[in-house]
């Protein structure tokens, strides 16, 4: 398969898809941006956790 058929066929199949509506767009991208950003702070306190504990063993097992 040529690039030029690859090309043409993706364009064909984007037009046959029916793209969401702009009221139902924006309350999704919110949701996933939110989710996102909670999924974020969720993985910064764990690693901040995560420091902590190797901090506290380093200074365990050198004293």
């Amino acid at each position: 398969m040529g690039v030029k058929k690859f090309t043409s066929e993706v364009i064909k199949e984007g037009k046959r898809v029916r793209w969401p509506k702009r009221d139902v767009l924006v309350p999704a991208f919110i949701v996933v941006v939110v989710i996102a950003a909670l999924v974020g702070l969720i993985l910064m306190g764990e690693d901040a956790l995560g420091k902590g504990l190797i901090d506290v063993l380093k200074k365990t097992f050198n004293s």
